[in-house]
């Protein structure tokens, strides 16, 4: 599991250019048309994903993923689980600028 103490909880993280996102029966197909690769995302990390348009810190994510989803208290380890994920997978880029279309 992701060590919620190592995400920078200050970065505004932005979806990767030339996404395609397709809502499936039971979660999210991506397509990342650079690497020609498809992710399946469930309904969290989809939200997580839709989420990182580089107007949120990523410490909002955890509040906001428990609002959507009415949990007791915000998800803070499963989101930066999550987030590193999709930097790794190269779904997200971290920077405060925007990455080009």
């Amino acid at each position: 599991m992701q060590d919620s103490n190592k995400m920078d909880w200050h970065a505004r993280l932005w979806r990767a250019p030339g996404l395609e996102i397709n809502e499936v029966t039971d979660g999210f197909l991506v397509y990342q048309r650079d690497r020609d690769r498809v992710h399946f995302l469930n309904a969290t990390a989809a939200l997580v994903l839709e989420s990182c348009d580089g107007t949120l810190a990523a410490g909002e994510l955890p509040p906001l993923v428990a609002a959507v989803f009415d949990l007791d208290a915000p998800p803070v380890d499963d989101v930066a689980e999550c987030l590193a994920t999709l930097l790794r997978e190269g779904l997200l880029v971290d920077g405060n600028i925007p990455p080009a279309a």
